[in-house]
């Protein structure tokens, strides 16, 4: 009985594996006849995992999706790998993921094998979440949105700005971006007749699928640096470029993707962002202590002329 059970879970730990196993390659894996594999599967079957089979030479054995979620069998390395992730979505922006991934690490904190605890309690301890605000988002409008851009279904909802009153929206979905702090839709807004970026967390009610639409060509092939650009550039007033005498990689540390986009100029760093005002980005600019030129606008040059007069004159 108990060879049987070992040989049950190595089985199912292999159907896991791989999204389909031919039935001489299990039988192969296992050191065991195919007919063996065959009576095995049954037996899986008959504890309620959905296994199918398809014919033929080129068929075999799949783990399918059943209405209940299975047990998982996971090696030392993906068991810490969850582990870790889970710990690391209890700072998630998402409503009501923080807690369901509490619930769900408990559970797996106890069924942890004893060689993997002290491996997991040191690499837990050993890294930090920094808290940043974060605006919290539905997980029904996630789910919905994420099914509307597989099924390439417009979808209408109700939206908010932070200067006007909401609207009704009729909008192509196309993608969704973490931002870290925030999550933003890519989509084609019919009422506009051009793309925009929508804040999740401004969705006053969840969005409803409605007819199917064709997709059309994206403004950007990479949709997270479009949003990156739309969220720190295009929004206000001036557009500003500057030449940092740093590597990308220092500079990155010091500036978050939300706040400019930064890119590889040599060994120097070339940043571009909005702002409304030019003194902020000055006064930033200055602050990480790294050599900079300032290359648009003219305006940002000239307040920059201004303001080191004022601070000239000031020091004397």
């Amino acid at each position: 009985m108990l060879e049987t059970s070992a040989r049950l879970l190595q089985l199912l730990s292999l159907l896991q594996m791989r999204r389909e196993w031919t039935g001489s390659a299990l039988a192969a894996r296992m050191s065991v006849t195919e007919r063996t594999v065959r009576r095995d599967i049954d037996k899986l079957r008959s504890l309620g995992y959905p296994i199918n089979a398809s014919p033929g030479v080129a068929g075999g054995y799949q783990l399918g999706a059943g209405a209940q979620l299975p047990p998982l069998l996971l090696d030392d390395d993906e068991a810490l790998a969850v582990a870790l992730g889970l710990s690391a979505v209890t700072a998630s922006p998402v409503s009501g993921v923080a807690e369901a991934s509490v619930r769900a690490l408990t559970k797996l904190e106890q069924v942890l094998p004893s060689r993997l605890r002290p491996k997991f309690t040191m690499l837990k301890n050993a890294v930090t979440t920094l808290s940043s605000p974060r605006t919290v988002v539905n997980p029904e409008t996630l789910t919905s949105v994420s099914a509307a851009i597989a099924d390439r279904r417009v979808v209408a909802f109700r939206y908010a700005k932070p200067d006007s009153e909401s609207s009704r929206r009729l909008a192509e979905p196309y993608g969704l971006v973490d931002a870290g702090h925030r999550w933003y839709l890519v989509a084609w807004d019919l009422g506009r007749r051009d793309w925009r970026t929508f804040r999740v967390d401004r969705f006053e009610s969840v969005p409803s699928a409605r007819e199917r639409f064709t997709p059309r060509p994206l403004p950007q092939k990479d949709l997270a640096t479009y949003v990156q650009r739309s969220i720190t550039r295009s929004p206000y007033r001036y557009d500003v470029v500057v030449r940092i005498f740093a590597p990308l990689e220092t500079v990155a540390e010091r500036i978050p993707p939300q706040v400019a986009e930064l890119t590889n100029d040599g060994g120097s760093t070339v940043l571009r962002s909005g702002f409304d005002s030019l003194d902020y980005p000055l006064m930033q600019l200055a602050a990480l202590g790294f050599e900079f030129e300032i290359l648009q606008p003219a305006e940002f040059k000239d307040r920059a002329l201004e303001l080191a007069g004022k601070l000239a004159k000031a020091g004397r």
